[in-house]
């Protein structure tokens, strides 16, 4: 990654982060008079604390001030964030990293407003932007460079349950716990289950942005264009992860509602636009799309879907230990561990139906 990316030996506390903020500004854009500076917060995220400055006359001009969450650095790869960050931008699909601080980040801001259900799902053109986008982060060579691409899901898993609790000292949440979960050690043996059936998978190993929540999907309507932000897990996952996952996200984060998983129809067609867009890339003499190579794409999401709701389920479960962001963790580890068995025995009806189980 690039060298010349400054550090700077500030703290911002979350409870008195403005004038923190407004002295970081100031030493990366030293024409702004501090007293001019605005402050914009921005509450839609579960993983840390964002802001961002900016001038009233130039509103789109945004630095954006991220706060890392509790105890973040145990699962997160910073480095490996700030290698992202290098990549998508050389790329043009990322707004520049300005600097670091003592527990954060300041970066560029990505023009266009955050995706809701209804412009996911129903626009037709930003669906296909959607993916046409997907398809150019998946061409990207990541930090291991072409032909070296190591996947790191079962990796990151692992970190994940070694930093799960086994047990809640709060006997509310304990009893959520053991009621809804079983145990630490239920989790990891049905994770086990999951495990072996992803490493049958036939799937390339592609570098992925893997955590495409509509909050992380910005629409520039002026340009027509859709970005990608929040680059924390960015890492070599399976293709059909980020495409599961996405649609996984329909649902929600506040009111979940997984009525709203696409179906199949909805799935094949998008997944159609994908590979058309990645073969163009990637393959660019031989660029034409089967049926049968949509069909077994289709298979992949759908276990990739399941794959990340153990993920996000298992993420959660940390989250409710370490994180001191207002947000039930607990109860939302539980709703994706609840979605997966219930997808799980859709999975299998429809390996069943195309006697592949």
């Amino acid at each position: 990654m690039s060298t010349d990316i400054p550090h700077f030996d500030i703290n911002i506390k979350l409870e008195t982060p403005e004038d923190d903020a407004v002295k970081l500004v100031c030493k990366l854009k030293s024409t702004w008079p501090a007293k001019d500076i605005k402050i914009k917060y921005f509450t839609a995220g579960i993983s840390n604390f964002l802001m961002g400055c900016y001038l009233p006359e130039k509103p789109d001009d945004i630095v954006l001030i991220r706060i890392y969450g509790e105890s973040s650095e145990l699962f997160t790869d910073r480095s490996a964030e700030r290698q992202a960050f290098n990549i998508l931008h050389q790329a043009g699909l990322s707004a520049p990293m300005y600097c670091t601080f003592d527990n954060g980040m300041a970066y560029g801001y990505l023009k266009g407003k955050p995706l809701t259900q209804k412009m996911a799902i129903h626009d037709e053109n930003i669906r296909k932007l959607i993916a046409q986008e997907m398809a150019k982060l998946h061409s990207l060579n990541g930090p291991e460079g072409d032909g070296k691409k190591v996947l790191f899901f079962f990796k990151k898993m692992d970190i994940f349950f070694s930093l799960c609790p086994d047990s809640f000292p709060d006997p509310e949440k304990q009893k959520i716990f053991q009621t809804k979960l079983g145990s630490k050690k239920a989790v990891q043996e049905e994770y086990d289950v999951l495990r072996s059936r992803l490493e049958k998978m036939d799937c390339p190993v592609v570098y992925s942005h893997n955590d495409l929540l509509l909050q992380n999907i910005v629409y520039d309507e002026a340009a027509d264009k859709i970005g990608f932000i929040d680059y924390e897990y960015c890492f070599y996952n399976f293709q059909a992860f980020d495409i599961g996952n996405h649609f996984n996200e329909y649902a929600g984060i506040d009111e979940i509602d997984y009525n709203l998983y696409p179906n199949d129809e909805y799935q094949l067609s998008w997944i159609r636009t994908y590979l058309e867009c990645y073969k163009k890339l990637t393959q660019p003499s031989c660029c034409e799309v089967t049926d049968e190579e949509v069909r077994n794409f289709h298979l992949n999401v759908q276990l990739c879907s399941l794959a990340s709701h153990y993920f996000w389920g298992t993420w959660a479960l940390l989250q409710a230990k370490y994180s001191k962001i207002d947000f039930d963790y607990l109860g939302y580890a539980v709703i994706r561990f609840e979605e997966y068995f219930r997808r799980k025995e859709e999975f299998k009806l429809m390996l069943e139906d195309m006697g592949r189980l």
